[in-house]
């Protein structure tokens, strides 16, 4: 008596599915559909209701480069948004930034927030592990030698 390996039936007329090339390769069972990058660089959305309000701070949380920030009082903060805490109301939720300016961190109620502004550049764009090994074979191709694996600079 033989054991059915795993994928398959005791009767393989009956297995069609571990007949097709999708099932025979585990490549293709193991990917994931990519998450696709929203392009906010240079956006300013409209602050008009809370909705809008908390949907592009959620936005801003999520997003790699600064932002800067109208206070009603008239004042600017420009920096990297790095924590929200959301409540039920704008009053009660906060977003904290870095400031560009210093290291203090600044935290800024939702309800005191007239204007969004999202910077013009994303520092880590094109920064991946695949650029790197990109740019890494193109070195090796053209014959250099000592390649190390150094961090590219997220000001260029």
């Amino acid at each position: 008596m033989s054991i059915p390996q795993r994928g398959t039936t005791a009767n393989p007329a009956s297995n069609s599915e571990a007949a097709s090339p999708a099932a025979a390769n585990p490549e293709a069972l193991e990917v994931a559909p990519g998450h696709e990058r929203e392009k906010l660089e240079g956006w300013v959305p409209a602050l008009a209701s809370e909705e809008e309000i908390r949907a592009a701070l959620e936005k801003a949380f999520d997003f790699r480069g600064d932002v800067s920030i109208t206070v009603k009082d008239g004042s600017k903060v420009e920096g990297y948004l790095f924590d929200r805490r959301t409540a039920s109301t704008l009053a009660a939720s906060v977003v904290r930034l870095i400031p560009k300016s210093g290291t203090q961190k600044v935290s800024i109620p939702y309800s005191d927030i007239a204007a969004l502004a999202f910077s013009d550049r994303d520092p880590a764009a094109g920064k991946s592990w695949e650029a790197w090994v990109k740019k890494y074979r193109e070195k090796k191709a053209a014959g250099e030698k000592n390649i190390a694996l150094q961090p590219e600079s997220l000001e260029e």
